[in-house]
């Protein structure tokens, strides 16, 4: 599986950089962030606008009610699902964000 990580600590640009990847290189976004997943807590989590996403598919975002319980397995299977349905459409998946277990999940099993 072709699958390029953009991670990093809070502020250090992901979102743009990953953004800007996949425009050049027909990617769309997985988002990869613990917190992202979860609908209406777009603020405090620094959740892309559609104007930061530029017209760029973004996947994982808004997945759940924040009194939902929500597992690294559930995010696993959602973000693999994404990326299987990315590459079947013959883009590039970008995994974008900087929650190191979910990134662990998702690269390492």
């Amino acid at each position: 599986m072709k699958l390029v990580c953009v991670v990093g600590p809070t502020g250090c640009g992901k979102t743009w950089l990953g953004v800007e990847l996949a425009k050049a290189l027909r990617g769309e976004v997985v988002s990869c962030d613990s917190m992202q997943i979860y609908r209406g807590m777009d603020i405090g989590t620094a959740k892309p606008t559609p104007a930061e996403m530029r017209g760029v598919p973004h996947h994982m975002l808004d997945v759940v009610e924040p009194n939902q319980p929500y597992s690294v397995a559930e995010f696993q299977a959602g973000a693999y699902a994404a990326i299987d349905g990315i590459l079947s459409r013959g883009n590039t998946p970008f995994l974008v964000g900087g929650t190191g277990l979910y990134v662990r999940a998702v690269t390492e099993g």
